[in-house]
């Protein structure tokens, strides 16, 4: 049996779920659900959430890979992902992203959806790099970026694929603040402890309220994503046939 790409470990009310493909974190179908098994157990456990990565990787987005190959594998990868961010925005408890690297595409997207974002100081890049490699962007990463970004960068980073620095990270809203990569876990630490003194009731009723337009949106566009990525996959075949590479 092939060791999960996801280690989980909880201490007292928080829940430490680390990715770490040995590589740059690729979304894989294993990954999501690896993530999704994690995930239940800090709902169970009824605990507050780190996510976190690899040294140098919190997650590089999509398994390519897989996207390339297509078929019902790529959709369900797709489906996954985007099914994630709903889910991470309407988690029960606080969710706290420790980002240890870079954070692009998807994992970009995975990070936004975290209650609070913190990263660690580096020569790290945070990219939705979407139109800059063809693809427009998913509904669903519309709607997270946002719902948590600026106007200014939200548009900047959507449709610019504007590449940021984890300070110029900070200032854009993709994180909240910024710590040398030695202390990163143990700053996640304190802000849950922080954050562990909240009524967990009032927590969950205004996170709810607060992001029930969006999710509402996020929901309703992940079929219309997964038919855009089907239609597209069906044309990159023929143009592909038509050019004698496939």
């Amino acid at each position: 049996m092939s060791q999960s790409p996801v280690n989980y470990h909880r201490d007292g009310e928080v829940a430490t779920i680390t990715m770490d493909d040995g590589k740059r974190n690729a979304l894989s179908p294993q990954m999501f659900k690896a993530l999704n098994e994690a995930i239940d157990r800090a709902e169970r456990d009824d605990a507050m959430i780190v996510l976190t990565g690899r040294v140098d990787a919190f997650s590089a987005g999509f398994d390519l890979k897989v996207m390339r190959s297509g078929g019902p594998a790529a959709v369900g990868m797709l489906n996954a992902g985007f099914a994630m961010t709903a889910r991470l925005l309407s988690f029960p408890r606080p969710v706290i992203a420790a980002s240890s690297g870079h954070a692009m595409a998807m994992g970009l997207f995975l990070l936004l959806c975290a209650d609070y974002r913190i990263g660690a100081a580096g020569d790290y890049k945070y990219v939705a790099n979407e139109v800059a490699i063809g693809l427009p962007m998913p509904r669903v990463a519309v709607e997270v970026m946002r719902l948590r970004l600026p106007p200014a960068h939200f548009q900047r980073a959507a449709t610019l694929s504007t590449m940021y620095t984890p300070e110029e990270a900070v200032a854009a809203g993709m994180l909240d603040e910024l710590v040398s990569p030695d202390k990163l876990l143990e700053r996640a630490y304190e802000r849950a402890a922080q954050f562990g003194e909240l009524d967990r009731h009032a927590h969950r009723v205004t996170k709810l309220r607060i992001r029930e337009d969006a999710l509402k949106t996020i929901r309703r566009s992940i079929p219309l994503d997964l038919g855009d990525a089907v239609v597209t996959g069906v044309r990159r075949f023929i143009a592909a046939k038509k050019t004698g590479s496939a």
